[in-house]
């Protein structure tokens, strides 16, 4: 993290499910999930940089995303209701966590960015108090905010940190663009697994609920799925289309790495239980 008096520099992490329980829909038409957020220190860079008027830029842009509608942008604007005297900043995003590959990525770069324009626009909100700007714009964006590795229930805003234990991930994303929306508004999705208790995720582990429909939906995925299962235990994250399995040192994980067919971007990464861009807020 690089911090200055006109500009801020942060790694916006990605994150893994190391699990995710559908329990059931609700009746605003979400679905009750039970879930561990797992961050990573891998993800993308903003660097932030005051203006002297009020616009909100942010460079470069993204292929078919408009201005109005990248979770950036939104997340700057709604926290300039929060002030009488709103400034305006220059965003660059250095993007390298896969879109709509259930790794978080606008999730986590909204988040950074209330945490970061707090801090430069001396807005003094608490954490608290992001979080609830956040989860209007995404069911995600808190456990970014906190920045803590987490059990989650409800849509996923109600959270407890955990301490997980010090693994490295190997990241695979398939050729393709897996839309959440569709996945929870398929038939076949189970939604009647039953509540589990944090100890035993730590004795058995879970399952994801999304992968049996992703897998039959999306063969890419199936396919990276019965490859990287030669080697690991290998799950999906999120609704997808990443995929993953975990290693007890960086060397195996690399091991691994190395075997990967050319088609499929890939990453290896370790999993942190603190991020380092819980910035600009008390607690």
């Amino acid at each position: 993290m690089k911090v200055a008096t006109e500009g801020l520099t942060l790694l916006s992490p990605a994150k893994l499910n190391l699990f995710l329980h559908i329990l059931g829909r609700r009746p605003d038409g979400y679905h009750e999930l039970q879930t561990v957020f797992q961050l990573l220190d891998y993800g993308d860079t903003l660097t932030f940089t005051l203006r002297s008027d009020q616009q909100i830029c942010i460079k470069p842009e993204i292929k078919g995303v408009s201005h109005q509608d990248n979770i950036i942008f939104k997340a700057a604007t709604a926290l300039q209701a929060h002030t009488t005297q709103a400034r305006g900043i220059d965003i660059l995003l250095d993007k390298c966590i896969p879109m709509g590959g259930g790794l978080g990525g606008g999730s986590s770069n909204a988040a950074t960015t209330l945490l970061a324009l707090n801090q430069l626009w001396g807005l003094g909100l608490s954490i608290e108090a992001l979080c609830a700007i956040g989860l209007n714009l995404g069911a995600d964006i808190p456990v970014f905010i906190k920045g803590r590795s987490s059990w989650a229930e409800g849509v996923g805003e109600n959270l407890s940190p955990l301490e997980l234990p010090e693994r490295w991930f190997l990241v695979i994303k398939p050729d393709c663009h897996v839309s959440t929306a569709n996945i929870f508004s398929c038939e076949e999705l189970t939604r009647d697994t039953p509540a589990i208790t944090v100890a035993a995720f730590f004795e058995q582990g879970g399952r994801n609920d999304c992968e049996f429909t992703v897998s039959r939906r999306y063969p890419e995925v199936k396919q990276a799925l019965n490859w990287l299962n030669r080697y690991s235990t290998a799950q999906l994250t999120g609704t997808g289309a990443c995929i993953f399995a975990s290693f007890d040192t960086e060397a195996s994980a690399r091991t691994v790495l190395g075997e990967v067919p050319s088609q499929w971007e890939c990453f290896i990464a370790k999993g942190i239980n603190y991020s380092s861009c819980k910035v600009g807020a008390p607690k």
